[in-house]
């Protein structure tokens, strides 16, 4: 099956800076493809090489079979790139731009789409306006909008999220979402974890250029994520003696235990039952992405060798 993008042995230096090292990567099409790291990890990097704006110093990338030296045309036909930064041309309005960057593409006769892009984006209202008077979180949706005027099958979202508000968000997660059931590849970095938990089949964590961990979203939680634990505030504040080895801290009244599996739950009350001891509060806290990123990152090594 033809690949949506295929990178194989990139590496990218800035001068003594090793940006990213033997980078091998497969997304397939169809795929909402999470791609996670710390600040200076090379994310951004690696969406400029993949879009044809950087040049890798060896290595080739390939977006729905084109090569993006190679086949740049095609390539870049292919992908639609929403950037981290509010880039935008103050001189026109959200229509105008977006019946622009349509040219760009050698599109004509692309005003229904447009507007369709415009209504679906929550932009309506705001179609006619200057691009100089939109919020924050408008430009962001219009730079979305700019992205997909020439419907590529693959699209990466660098941060989409940054700055914008709660309804906002949810009015861009809607189409995204739908954009992903059509068949578009999605491809995202975003330093809100559980959007990626939500939304993404399958994670890569780049640490220092390389890339450290490679799988579904569930098997990394799995694996990487801590254990279950239970907090509870118990009256009188005592914890039995046979609850002791499950003990991980105790904060404000609240114990923390550990909870290999939830078979422990039922042994913990019963152990509790039996001291005469209640419940006032109870929490169980299950492992997400979140917790798997944060052990991920502080175990891996900090050295390229």
């Amino acid at each position: 099956m033809l690949s949506a993008i295929e990178i194989e042995r990139v590496c990218k230096d800035f001068g003594s800076v090793r940006a990213l090292v033997d980078i091998d990567l497969e997304i397939r099409p169809g795929e909402f493809f999470a791609l996670l790291g710390p600040n200076g990890a090379g994310k951004t990097t690696l969406i400029n090489i993949i879009a044809g704006l950087t040049l890798a110093n060896s290595g080739s990338v390939n977006v729905m079979g084109h090569n993006v030296i190679t086949q740049y045309q095609q390539a870049r036909r292919s992908l639609g790139v929403v950037p981290q930064e509010l880039v935008y041309d103050p001189f026109f309005s959200v229509r105008e731009v977006l019946l622009i960057q349509s040219g760009y593409y050698g599109i004509k006769h692309n005003a229904p789409w447009v507007d369709e892009i415009i209504e679906r984006l929550d932009l309506t209202d705001k179609a006619n306006a200057n691009m100089r008077s939109l919020s924050g979180g408008m430009k962001r949706r219009v730079l979305v909008a700019q992205a997909l005027v020439h419907k590529p099958p693959v699209i990466i979202l660098d941060e989409p999220t940054a700055g914008v508000d709660v309804e906002l968000r949810q009015t861009l997660w809607d189409f995204i979402r739908q954009l992903n059931q059509d068949g578009h590849t999605i491809v995202l970095t975003t330093h809100y974890l559980e959007e990626a938990e939500t939304m993404c089949s399958r994670v890569a964590m780049l640490k220092a250029g390389r890339i450290i961990a490679l799988d579904s979203t569930q098997n990394l939680i799995g694996k990487l994520a801590a254990v279950n634990s239970l907090r509870i505030r118990l009256s009188p504040d005592h914890l039995p003696l046979a609850l002791q080895q499950l003990k991980q801290s105790y904060f404000n009244g609240l114990y923390e235990l550990r909870i290999d599996n939830y078979a422990q739950i039922e042994f913990i009350l019963s152990v509790l039952r039996s001291e005469n001891t209640h419940i006032q509060e109870m929490y169980l806290q299950q492992p997400d992405l979140e917790d798997a990123f944060v052990n991920l990152i502080r175990n891996s090594g900090n050295k390229l060798q």
